[in-house]
């Protein structure tokens, strides 16, 4: 009997150690949009040091915003109408589903550490505007600040000297100026055929790869916990007011711990009318693998708006990942245990 019952320890305490080992080779796992090499590094250290995949996110895209990566995350890039500089961002914790977001932020430079005390202080998801500043500041982050530069100002400048152009007002006059715009008479949609598109409504004709992006990162920590997040100045010359799709889970991030999680970029006015990143957890919920689960979110936009672009990347609870994209080429960033840095991969349209 004693031998029996040492061998039964001894069988559930291997299971038990092949287990860890089988997790210690999985995890942890950093997956972000874009080559944005120092933000993973950032939240690889501090994953990789114990840190739970909420804080690792926002250790990562925190540096992405100090580092205003590509001019379109933090402060300092992507001014809209009125050449003010305005931040979205947003956390979402994979095991409890708790999402913290703010929207429209001024004044605030650290948009993603804003977002983490709205998941951390308040029973909302999301804050907007000057009332998402002021608590952003009354809980103890830096502000108020202009969060503008003089690269942005630069930006504006040249477009204003260009008759505001091009800009996202449609059915407007007048068409070749600053404004102030009035609508063009009456707006009537009559009913489309099948196969007929509305001109201006399918395609990203204001979006391209420095003009509007947005970090979108996944982590998995040490012990399989998901998380993501995601921060962006948003769209170049936008209207005063506009809110992309990156506070928006499930459209520019979306996260399971049951399942995977999934990290978007592109033209996030239309995307966010499709909740991409949802769909591809949902996807791989249902048995897909990440690549197939990833093609088939983006491929239900591009059925609708053959000309938008964008792109996405799907990680699974077991760190296996894929990205799909439409309308240009997209490079996103991984890091896990099989690496000694980070690693780039290219994904071409489909």
């Amino acid at each position: 009997m004693k031998k029996h019952l040492f061998l039964f320890t001894v069988l559930i305490f291997s299971k038990a150690l092949v287990n860890e080992v089988r997790a210690s080779l999985l995890y942890p796992v950093v997956v972000s949009t874009w080559p944005f090499l120092e933000a993973v590094r950032a939240a690889w250290n501090a994953v990789d040091g114990g840190f739970s995949a909420v804080d690792a996110v926002v250790e990562g895209c925190s540096a992405c915003e100090k580092l205003r990566c590509d001019g379109t995350v933090g402060p300092g890039g992507s001014p809209d109408e009125n050449g003010e500089t305005t931040l979205d961002a947003m956390v979402m914790d994979g095991v409890t589903m708790e999402v913290g977001a703010v929207a429209a932020m001024r004044y605030v430079p650290e948009g993603i550490k804003a977002a983490k005390l709205v998941l951390e202080y308040t029973k909302h998801t999301m804050l907007v505007g000057d009332q998402a500043s002021a608590f952003a500041i009354s809980m103890g982050l830096p502000g108020p600040t202009n969060l503008s530069s003089v690269e942005s100002i630069e930006k504006w400048t040249k477009w204003k000297d260009s008759s505001c152009q091009p800009n996202f007002r449609k059915n407007v006059i007048p068409r070749d100026s600053c404004g102030p715009f009035h609508p063009n008479g009456p707006s009537i949609r009559r009913c489309l055929m099948d196969n007929e598109l509305r001109p201006n409504e399918f395609g990203s004709v204001n979006v391209g790869l420095h003009s509007h992006d947005t970090i979108s990162m996944a982590v998995i920590d040490q012990i399989g916990q998901i998380a993501v997040g995601t921060s962006t100045n948003g769209a170049t010359f936008k209207i005063p007011g506009r809110v992309g799709d990156g506070p928006i889970a499930g459209s520019s991030a979306y996260a399971d711990a049951e399942v995977g999680a999934c990290g978007a970029t592109g033209d996030g006015d239309i995307m966010m009318r499709f909740l991409p990143c949802y769909q591809a957890v949902e996807n791989m919920r249902l048995g897909m693998e990440p690549k197939l689960a990833a093609k088939d979110a983006i491929s239900r936009i591009a059925r609708k708006y053959p000309n938008f672009i964008g792109a996405l990347f799907a990680v699974n609870r077991n760190g296996t990942h894929a990205g799909a994209c439409h309308g240009w080429t997209f490079q996103y960033s991984v890091r896990n245990p099989g690496m000694n840095d980070v690693k780039v991969f290219t994904v071409h349209p489909q």
